[in-house]
């Protein structure tokens, strides 16, 4: 597929991370900082519930909340995708994180007594407007980033995104000392400045014209039609999202069941934090370098193999001689699958027709953020009934979606 703004051409040579970023559009500086700024203030799904119980809302009202959240992001990646694909990728950004800004600036003072269900309404569609950016960002970076630097584009903006969660606890540890209410005005606030960046620093990409919408897939080329009904007509991608949402639930268990094992057996519970701490610099520090190679393998090995590399990781948690030593090894070779794979996953709906691409990539998070939501149920369900048995399990499901990576990389059309 050709870049829609950038006229750089291909070159075989391969390029490191300081020279990719070079070769990068000041316009992706400009996203990826008000991506990172965005997540710097997220603080509703992390700390929403320790928020409503402070609030005197009962720890089961918190958790329908959190639910409430979680269906509304899930949602919201969906209109995201629906609303780039109609008004363009900019105009989607600037009004998705406008009306967050001001759902969330209200949500304070929905949290008295009395109120919890216009509060349940207002966090559900918080969790809609504050995901519903995403589909437009991954489409304007696309249009903007060289095709031959798409991984690695997509790898900065997760490290964008991790980079502003890992910091974003640190702020709001300072924030509670003070007013817990100031959670939300700042996450509001820095919602606000991602809007005016994009209005004013971020190019205006057009949305698809109606002629454009005669497409092909792997499995049906030229075929034409609704974007969803050719979705699940299209085999590879349907395999493809199975193996996003395996991958997802097996990494939701790094911090749902590993933390539960952790205790159980008697680890100092020091070594969870030290876990967190050590899989987050490691991302953080390594993750472009990793992408700088493994962007010129082909896309199915590098999905494949660091999917299935993920669940072998995570599998190691159930050795029977999990010692401290192992656990932290574990999760090594768990986060380096996890390097291995992302970018390349998560470029790859990407590749697909401008008159398509927007819903699929809306398709693909919304199958990750559900994920996401079902791993923590699904988690201590299966720790509660299996012990240390779900990460045999989790192996199983690693090697599944690998194999599931493989059929939805391989023979792709991109166009």
């Amino acid at each position: 597929m050709t870049s829609t703004i950038s006229t750089a051409k291909r070159t075989d040579a391969p390029m490191g991370v300081l020279a990719t970023l070079r070769a990068t559009p000041v316009q992706v500086r400009y996203l990826l900082g008000g991506v990172l700024v965005n997540q710097m203030g997220a603080f509703v799904q992390t700390f929403l519930v320790l928020y409503l119980t402070a609030r005197e809302f009962s720890v089961g009202q918190a958790g329908f909340a959190l639910t409430a959240y979680s269906a509304g992001a899930v949602l919201g990646t969906i209109l995201g995708g629906e609303l780039t694909q109609r008004f363009g990728p900019r105009a989607t950004i600037v009004g998705a994180m406008s009306t967050s800004a001001v759902i969330l600036a209200l949500v304070p003072t929905l949290s008295g007594p009395g109120r919890f269900g216009l509060l349940l309404a207002a966090i559900a569609l918080a969790g809609l407007a504050t995901q519903s950016y995403r589909p437009a960002a991954a489409v304007l970076l696309s249009d903007l980033i060289p095709d031959e630097h798409r991984v690695m584009g997509f790898s900065m903006m997760r490290i964008a995104m991790n980079g502003g969660a890992a910091l974003s606890p640190l702020i709001a540890a300072g924030l509670i000392l003070v007013d817990w209410d100031l959670l939300f005005y700042l996450d509001a606030a820095t919602a606000l400045g991602y809007a005016l960046l994009a209005l004013t620093l971020l190019p205006k990409v057009a949305a698809p014209r109606e002629e454009e919408e005669e497409v092909g897939t792997a499995d049906e080329p030229g075929v034409r039609g609704g974007a969803y009904a050719l979705l699940f007509r299209d085999g590879r991608y349907l395999a493809f999202l199975v193996s996003v949402l395996f991958g997802a639930l097996i990494y939701v268990q790094y911090t749902v069941a590993l933390p539960l094992k952790i205790t159980e057996e008697g680890h100092p519970a020091a070594l969870y934090s030290g876990v967190l701490t050590a899989s987050s610099v490691i991302l953080i520090l390594c993750e472009l370098k990793i992408t700088s190679y493994v962007k010129n393998w082909k896309p199915y090995v590098a999905g494949a193999g660091g999917t299935a590399l993920m669940g072998i990781g995570v599998a190691g948690y159930g050795l029977p001689f999990g010692s401290s030593v192992t656990i932290v090894a574990c999760t090594v070779l768990f986060v380096l699958g996890v390097m291995t794979s992302g970018p390349t996953m998560f470029a790859h709906p990407a590749t697909y027709p401008a008159a398509v691409k927007a819903r699929y990539i809306a398709a693909h998070q919304a199958v990750f953020g559900l994920g996401m939501a079902l791993g923590p149920t699904l988690g201590v369900f299966a720790w509660s009934t299996l012990g240390n048995g779900i990460w045999a399990v989790c192996g199983v499901l690693g090697v599944i979606a690998g194999l599931c990576a493989r059929v939805g990389l391989r023979g792709h059309l991109a166009t």
